[in-house]
């Protein structure tokens, strides 16, 4: 009962999306670093995912993302619901300062959860990608990043999860207890960006194929 006596709070709906966060967060550096293998040759990303397959850990993982995922984004919605009726509460309130940053969070996310989707179905199902083999993952991976509209919308949807980290890492860290610089979110935005964008900058210029 006190359990749902404070996750029913602000403040407690907001740990909830500072747990998932991190958790997400974590999972969005373990992904990037496994992306970066296709530097090492043809057949480090093949392997990267034979491996993930034969350790069974990739079910158990998509289960406790999908459960992240759907507390995050109730979590997100509630507070928001909760904010816009206390604004209505308060017609004549002047914007806050972080009113910009909010809608950033919210627009933002909705870009990943769409981006997510579609990255799904093109290198985990394999039906939207040009190539579409199962476990050829570097091959895929190629045959999508040679299109320019492939590379413009995952630079949208990377920049968009970029700006996300931005902010919720900094808002997350407070909710938490833990007191850091915003510089800090921004460090960790930039070089997970980078990371993310340098698979398909790389295959899109030829530096890998």
């Amino acid at each position: 009962m006190d359990t749902i006596r404070l996750y029913r709070s602000t403040i407690g709906k907001k740990a909830v999306m500072a747990v998932t966060g991190a958790v997400l967060l974590l999972y969005v550096v373990a992904h990037m670093v496994g992306n970066l293998s296709i530097f090492a040759g043809p057949g480090a990303l093949d392997a990267y995912g034979r491996w993930l397959r034969a350790t069974g850990v990739l079910w158990p993982v998509r289960i406790g993302l999908l459960a992240c995922v759907g507390l995050h984004f109730t979590a997100a919605y509630q507070l928001t619901a909760r904010a816009r009726r206390a604004r209505g509460r308060y017609e004549h309130r002047r914007p806050v300062q972080g009113s910009y940053a909010a809608r950033t969070m919210r627009w933002g996310g909705v870009v990943i959860a769409l981006f997510v989707v579609y990255h799904l179905l093109d290198l985990t199902v394999g039906v939207l990608n040009p190539n579409g083999v199962p476990g050829a993952i570097h091959a895929n991976v190629v045959a999508d990043f040679q299109h320019w509209y492939v590379v413009l919308a995952y630079a949208v949807a990377v920049v968009a999860l970029g700006l996300h980290i931005r902010h919720g890492l900094w808002s997350a860290t407070r909710t938490l207890g833990v007191t850091t610089s915003r510089v800090v979110g921004l460090g960790a935005a930039v070089v997970i960006c980078a990371g993310f964008l340098s698979v398909p900058f790389a295959v899109f210029t030829g530096l890998v194929s």
